[in-house]
């Protein structure tokens, strides 16, 4: 707390000094880089204090990413401490000053009596702008205790999560989701279910990349988010436990171990979680032109039972072969098993709104899931800084099997069982990486980077359709919808970039190539169709800084999104009688050029970080709905057919911003805003699906300090009107709210959340094809209560290291 309280004094202190234009006497430089003794890594935050002789404070600041400071003085002789939490602080007494002086590198040793107060888990939530990313730190954000990963990305700015757990990027599903860098098992084949079985107190923090760097792949048209995990980085033996219980049925148990000595780091979490979610969805179809026996109009409803048990484990071991390589190997482990019922009820209604039949399906299912990865990182530092060559391995198995029975019947106007139905959806997955790379320090301010960068993706989907013949009394196969597709897609890639800071100019050029090797095999037709095609990906990002509290980035990158394996498979699939989907399997990428324009401006009280920003797309994929008719249990019903086409050329334009205010000491509001606007221009099939479509979505978050160590966050969000080519979706607002209070000497913090308090968060759209009209609503999970209780050891809760106030500021190049 005192140090927290001498880094806002020195804050203010230099604020004041910078302020004043009219100050004759002539200031001098004082410079420097501290790194851990240990494993010779930079300390970022590190606090430099610069005293007179009587004690009395003159100056300070703090370091950078890269460990380094740079603070303005004036001729003198001084007292300087250098001050790190857990580390020895380490003093220069009488230091006289008489020029610009470099005191070099300073390494801070761990004081082992403070190993107790070292923090894992930080105070609050912070963002670190640089030039091609921003970095939002998870933080004491006590709406997700308990929660998931799809919880922490719905709370970031930037970031939305619908109903259905589909992560946008300003407004964009088309967006890479990225573990420690990687694709990885946590996301899974389906990134939304996936997503929601990895814990949030496993998360450390999340990096939204608008403006990816040549470093990064060129996957994810809208951008990248980067989840980071945690791994404890304080000596000793240290971590925390949690658990958590909810109402509807939601119990957890999640752990974060760490043990650290000067060789060698060993880290792991894990954490098992069963949920009960119910959920439900409702549909109202008109049909425009009914023939003879053919309703007028269509009403469903589904009532959901999810049943969810989830396991996750990753362990890794960081060892240090030298003060400057090391080597670390991780093994993850995730599970998830799943009884899903369904219960779906349709009533069907003449011309006179009179009922002529009603329907009841119900479907049980069960899931499994498994994934399996292993990872391997090697770094090696160079003599000069940062001067490094980094190397990842990675192979990752996954299996997703899903089985379904499904019973149909009419129970009006008389009952009359129809032959039931099962299916089976087996999915397996292999993925082998391999990427390389090498940053390389040119003169003053300035590095090179080369790297590479291999990833192979092999996949087998087998879905078998049976239906049960009354005269053989046995299931058979049903060839219309059964089907195996092999799907195996490699993409090689190499990029190099260059980047200069030249004073408060700071300029990252970059080009990337990837090769793109697609192969998908259908075995019942023994069917083939092949893709190969390499494209190059330039990236431009420029950064001004006009003063440490005022900045503007400008970003250029070229990218492209890659059709999924679901996308592609031409074989119809079905999520009720009258809903099927059809993949294509001539999708060809998506491929947008987009801009970036990015303004930060601090005020004592108030940060706010905005941006303008425009993409052009070509070969826009979006799903089309037409309808069919056909013959279901003796009576002809109009389908609606669902297919993925490259429609379109969009052109998106949009504006956003993030306002951090503290009005008083014990309030902090926080809120963002995301503008845009899309104009789709694209036929298909003789008809025109040209489309303009102006959206917002917006979040506030407010967080009050009440009487008696207790903490209150309220936050709410509002997703606008949008409406695409044959869909128009209402907007939709939610509200979640949460108390947490330190325990037992601050080792233990109680929290209790509520998660759509109102009820709110549905999705309600009206969808037209040529013959219908459908208004549809889903609720993918209702009214959230959860009571968390987390426990550290050797963690005492206090202040983690001196931070700038919620927007860090550029922090070097990169």
């Amino acid at each position: 707390m005192k140090k927290s309280i001498l880094l806002f004094i020195i804050s203010i202190f230099t604020l004041s000094i910078s302020a004043s234009t009219t100050d004759p006497i002539e200031k001098i430089m004082l410079m420097g880089k501290v790194i851990d003794n240990d494993t010779k890594q930079p300390l970022e935050y590190a606090t430099i204090v610069i005293k007179s002789l009587d004690g009395k404070i003159i100056t300070g600041g703090i370091t950078d990413t890269k460990g380094e400071f740079s603070i303005q003085v004036v001729k003198g002789v001084y007292d300087i401490s250098i001050e790190f939490i857990s580390f020895k602080t380490k003093t220069f007494k009488r230091k006289e000053i008489n020029g610009n002086t470099d005191l070099g590198t300073i390494t801070l040793e761990v004081d082992a009596q403070t190993l107790n107060e070292v923090v894992v888990v930080a105070e609050k939530s912070t963002v670190e702008i640089r030039l091609d990313k921003k970095i939002y730190n998870v933080g004491k954000d006590m709406t997700v205790k308990g929660g998931t990963a799809s919880d922490v990305l719905d709370n970031v700015p930037s970031v939305s999560v619908d109903v259905e757990g589909n992560v946008s990027l300003r407004g964009s599903e088309n967006v890479r989701i990225l573990i420690n860098g990687k694709p990885s098992g946590l996301v899974g084949m389906s990134s939304t279910d996936a997503l929601r079985q990895l814990p949030a107190d496993a998360i450390e923090k999340v990096e939204v990349i608008t403006s990816p760097s040549a470093r990064y792949d060129a996957e994810g048209t809208a951008g990248i988010l980067n989840i980071i995990l945690r791994k404890g980085k304080a000596n000793g033996f240290n971590g925390s436990v949690s658990a958590s219980a909810g109402n509807p049925d939601n119990f957890g148990l999640s752990a974060n171990l760490n043990y650290r000595t000067k060789k060698v780091n060993y880290f792991g979490s894990g954490g098992y979680n069963y949920r009960n979610a119910p959920g439900s969805s409702k549909s109202d179809v008109t049909n425009l032109f009914p023939t003879v026996n053919m309703p007028k109009f269509r009403n469903e409803t589904t009532d959901m039972d999810r049943k969810n048990n989830n396991y996750n484990a990753r362990f890794g071991t960081e060892y240090f072969l030298t003060d400057k390589t090391s080597i670390t190997g991780t093994v993850l482990y995730r599970e998830s098993n799943g009884e899903n019922l369904s219960t779906n009820t349709s009533k069907e209604y003449d011309a006179n709104k009179t009922l002529t039949r009603t329907k009841k399906r119900v479907e049980s299912q069960e899931s499994s899931d498994k994934t399996a990865e292993y990872a391997l990182n090697f770094m090696h530092n160079f003599n000069k800084n940062d001067h490094k060559l980094t190397l990842d391995f990675q192979y990752e198995n996954s299996t997703e099997n899903r089985s379904s029975f499904i019973n149909d019947r009419i129970i009006f106007p008389s009952v009359i069982e129809n032959n039931p139905e099962q299916n089976s959806t087996d999915n397996e997955r292999e993925n082998f990486l391999i990427k390389g790379d090498y940053v390389l320090p040119i003169g003053e301010g300035a590095q090179f980077e080369f790297g590479f960068n291999t990833n192979l993706n092999k996949l087998t989907s087998d879905y078998l359709v049976e239906e049960y013949n009354t005269t053989t009394s046995q299931f058979e196969n049903n060839t219309n919808f059964s089907n195996t597709l092999d799907f195996e897609q490699n993409v090689y890639a190499v990029y190099s970039q260059y980047g200069k800071k030249i004073k408060k100019f700071s300029y990252l050029l970059g080009l990337r190539m990837e090769n793109t090797d697609r192969k998908i095999n259908l075995l019942q037709t023994n069917e083939n169709f092949d893709k190969n095609f390499t494209e190059f990906f330039p990236t431009v990002n420029l950064g001004l800084e006009f003063s440490d509290s005022e900045s503007v980035t400008l970003g250029y990158n070229r990218r492209l999104g890659r059709a999924h394996h679901w996308f592609l498979n031409p074989f119809e699939s079905r999520t009720s009688e009258t809903d099927i989907r059809k993949g294509n399997v001539n999708l060809d990428p998506t491929y947008t050029n987009a801009f970036d324009l990015g303004y930060l401006k601090r005020w004592e009280k108030l940060t706010l970080n905005s941006s303008v920003y425009y993409q052009h797309v070509i070969n826009n994929i979006e799903w089309i709905q037409k309808n069919e008719t056909r013959n279901i249990n003796g009576v002809d019903t109009d389908i609606i057919l669902s297919t993925p086409i490259n429609l379109s050329s969009q052109d998106r334009y949009g504006f956003e911003f993030t306002a951090n205010y503290n009005p008083v000491k014990w309030w902090k509001i926080t809120n963002s805003f995301n503008f845009f606007k899309s104009v789709t221009d694209g036929d298909f099939d003789g008809k025109n699906y040209d489309n303009e479509n102006v959206s917002w979505f917006t979040r506030l978050e407010s967080r009050i300090s009440l009487p008696g160590g207790i903490d209150w966050q309220t936050s709410g969000m509002y997703r606008g009107p949008s409406e695409s080519a044959y869909r128009k979706t209402k907007g939709m607002f939610g509200a979640n709210l949460a108390f947490s209070k330190d325990i037992l000497k601050e080792k233990a913090t109680l929290a209790l959340n509520v998660s759509d308090v109102f009820n709110t968060r549905k999705r309600e759209s009206t969808s037209y094809t040529d013959k219908t009209i459908m208004e549809n609503e889903f609720q993918w999970r209702k009214r959230q209560v959860m009571l968390n209780f987390t426990y550290r050891f050797n963690e005492k809760k206090k202040p983690q290291r001196p931070q700038r106030e919620d927007n860090g500021g550029e922090e070097g190049m990169f």
